[in-house]
């Protein structure tokens, strides 16, 4: 008996994980320099918020359309070198946002690095998966939490870096992008070998009486429908800080460029404590319990916020990003195991749909923030986290 069970239980590849969970980090350091530069950049070319906003929405779309689509395919026909082909357009999209003369030229950098990681996210996802040896929330918490912590690290970089020798001084972060393409190859070269462990493992799950769970296309585009919802308004929220919370707190509480940097590196660092703790106690309490927790935690803090002092501002949406953030391995996982078929198509519709409608949300704020003020953006945003009420709606399922 013990034999069977430790025969049908697969092997977690924690190397792997780790690496991916590295190489997430660098990706989304890189991407996450784009907002964190939007002070210096609306003072050299004097934008305004519907122009900043536009740069959001740029690199967004430019990051969801191929998502779906890139998954999609490799879901047929995976190919574990596509991450570095999209670090390689990450890497040419830094170096033109470093020395970019016009506003023009600033969309297509920021528009390159998006295509970057579109390509990186569906086949990183999949590895995490493979690798995971059945602990999903383990894997997708260490893999969040690597991306929420690079994108949490670039208006810390900004703030001590950035600020001090400007623009041109981004061209400094390639050394990372090439020290990500090495780690790259490294996972790459092992795909073979955790695929195989992954199909095995599934293939003697099945023989023992366990078997891959299927459901009903209604259910399964319903559950996939209400956890697009739910991702999107989490991520809007997110947006609308990452876009505009350092432009928030110089207009409103009168701090400088520095200080609004470092606060919006706090903000974005509990993002990846919050996945990565939501991640492990998914695996515990259930999905399910997780979302309802993330969904019902924030809104009392964030209908507080707009009328909060400058403390209590930071206070506020460190724990209220800490809450929310909690959930997005579980709605990842629960997305999986409703289309555990199509990891690919499931990871790029995740961080790719999702991730342009919040570029899209950033463009409509920007606007709004030019016409009323930045600060009747944030008591619109506060409200929300009441999308999340459509978990209502989702469908239970096993495991979950």
């Amino acid at each position: 008996m013990n034999h069977a069970s430790a025969a049908v239980r697969p092997k977690t590849y924690l190397n792997v994980l780790l690496i991916l969970g590295v190489t997430h980090l660098l990706n989304d350091l890189i991407q996450s320099l784009i907002p964190a530069v939007y002070p210096i950049l609306r003072d050299k070319y004097q934008l305004d918020f519907i122009q900043i906003g536009v740069i959001t929405l740029t690199f967004q779309i430019a990051g969801s359309l191929l998502q779906p689509v890139v998954g999609a395919v490799t879901d047929r026909r995976p190919f574990p070198y596509s991450t570095v082909i999209g670090m390689l357009f990450t890497l040419s999209g830094l170096i033109g946002l470093a020395f970019a003369p016009a506003y023009n030229l600033i969309l297509v950098s920021a528009a390159s690095i998006g295509i970057g990681s579109s390509i990186f996210h569906p086949e990183a996802t999949r590895m995490a998966r493979y690798a995971s040896g059945g602990r999903q929330g383990l894997a997708q918490g260490i893999f969040q939490v690597g991306g929420q912590a690079g994108g949490a690290m670039g208006p810390l970089f900004a703030a001590l870096i950035i600020v001090q020798r400007g623009q041109q001084s981004l061209a400094w972060f390639g050394v990372l992008a090439v020290m990500a393409v090495g780690l790259m190859v490294w996972t790459a070269r092992r795909h073979d070998v955790i695929k195989t462990s992954f199909i095995e493992s599934v293939k003697v799950k099945s023989k023992s009486g366990h078997k891959v769970k299927t459901y009903p296309k209604a259910m399964v585009t319903t559950g996939l429908i209400v956890l697009t919802l739910l991702m999107f308004s989490k991520n809007a929220y997110v947006e609308s800080f990452r876009s505009f919370y350092t432009f928030y707190l110089i207009d409103h509480f009168g701090v400088s460029v520095r200080t609004s940097q470092f606060m919006l590196f706090l903000f974005l660092f509990s993002s990846a404590v919050g996945a990565l703790l939501g991640g492990i106690l998914g695996d515990r309490i259930g999905r399910y319990k997780i979302i309802w927790i993330s969904i019902l935690g924030p809104l009392p803090l964030t209908l507080i916020l707009p009328y909060a002092d400058f403390h209590w501002t930071v206070v506020l949406t460190v724990g209220i990003n800490l809450i929310m953030a909690s959930a997005f391995a579980s709605i990842l996982i629960y997305a999986m195991e409703l289309a555990p078929n199509r990891i690919g198509l499931v990871g790029g519709l995740f961080y790719g749909l999702n991730f342009g409608l919040a570029g899209i949300a950033a463009a409509v704020l920007g606007a709004l923030a030019d016409k009323t003020g930045i600060e009747n953006v944030y008591w619109l945003c506060s409200f929300l986290p009441l999308a999340g009420l459509l978990a209502w709606f989702l469908p239970k399922i096993e495991n979950s």
